[in-house]
């Protein structure tokens, strides 16, 4: 036997040990392999894909399926957080929040909108900021949570104007407006509304501007104020009609309707109602042309035309049978009777 060897094999043995026997990993090497950054290519080629459910999302979303957004949303997200990318992520929680709005999921958008705000303060987006205060205030008034909506809106405001933000201080002042109006403050409502109105100016944003305005209407109305009524909702849409933004002329026509019936100008009333139900059919819209008749209907009964008021209800309870509007065609119904009971007592009175 030679020197050396302790028995014949022994380096047979040691080498199977070897081969069959995984070395024990440190530690250490275990934390290096966690923490090792991801490949390169590997994450061009996951942010590839994460951007594409992105724009995949955002078709779907525009298409009115907000249920399928969301999935591709929430699948770009897992992507974006896998490579790290804070700032996408920002944005994907900002347009989860939209689809979830749109589904009427308002917990799951709160979250989405408060994860969103929570990046952008991690990444100082001061910008980012100003628009997560801004969804989650005006989610909260949708809510009916106006006081919490008024501090979010003020934090939104304060950070607008320290960064001397213009877009932002827009946005943020006529947001403010709305939860000041919602606790029935309308003369401070109304100045927020007119120092936002500077800025959209500034930004020549007309669209910006019809809607300040008719926030405007609405603040004069609710404080009795007809002459700042009629001039915020006549500007609205004039605005509204110059940008071809049929919602806000809508919304404009409505004040108007209801400002000038109330100091009986039936027929400027009349005028505007007309041009309301033009609209409702240029956007082949058959529930705009439902809240048209309901329009006719309660501002001929307030004119005291009992016959023609009942005849805009007929045709008012039609479309919402049409439209499935179940709870509206029974109130409908209820008030044609009650214009029938004014009908019977006015040939009565006539008869005497």
């Amino acid at each position: 036997m030679k020197r050396g060897c302790l028995f014949p094999g022994a380096n047979y043995i040691l080498l199977l040990v070897i081969l069959l026997c995984p070395s024990v990993a440190s530690a250490g090497d275990i934390t290096e392999q966690l923490h090792r950054p991801m490949d390169r290519s590997m994450m061009r080629e996951t942010t590839t894909q994460a951007d594409e459910l992105q724009r995949q999302g955002e078709q779907q979303y525009q298409q009115g399926r907000s249920d399928k957004a969301v999935e591709s949303w929430l699948k770009a997200l897992e992507l974006y957080h896998s490579v790290g990318d804070l700032k996408a992520q920002g944005l994907t929680y900002d347009a989860l929040s939209r689809g979830y709005v749109q589904l009427g999921l308002y917990k799951e958008a709160e979250d989405a909108m408060r994860r969103r705000l929570a990046i952008a303060r991690d990444i100082k987006d001061f910008q980012g900021q100003i628009f997560g205060l801004n969804n989650i205030g005006n989610l909260l008034l949708q809510k009916g949570e106006n006081k919490a909506a008024l501090q979010t809106l003020t934090e939104a405001v304060e950070i607008a104007n320290q960064l001397k933000n213009i877009e932002g201080q827009g946005l943020s002042l006529n947001s403010l407006g709305l939860a000041t109006a919602r606790l029935g403050e309308y003369n401070k409502a109304v100045k927020l509304y007119e120092k936002a109105l500077t800025y959209r100016r500034q930004l020549n944003d007309v669209i910006g501007q019809a809607n300040i305005l008719n926030n405007l209407g609405d603040a004069y109305s609710a404080a009795n104020d007809y002459s700042g009524t009629i001039g915020a909702y006549g500007e609205a849409l004039g605005l509204a009609k110059i940008a071809g933004d049929r919602p806000n002329q809508l919304r404009a026509i409505d004040g108007l309707v209801i400002a000038h019936g109330s100091v009986k100008r039936y027929e400027r009333a009349l005028d505007l109602l007309q041009r309301r139900l033009t609209l409702a059919k240029e956007l082949n819209s058959r529930q705009e042309e439902l809240k048209s008749f309901e329009a006719y209907a309660q501002l001929y009964e307030q004119m005291g035309d009992f016959p023609t008021a009942r005849n805009f209800y007929e045709r008012a309870v039609i479309l919402a049978r049409t439209l499935d509007e179940n709870k509206l065609e029974v109130q409908l119904l209820d008030k044609m009777r009650q214009i029938q009971g004014k009908v019977a007592t006015s040939r009565s009175k006539k008869k005497r």
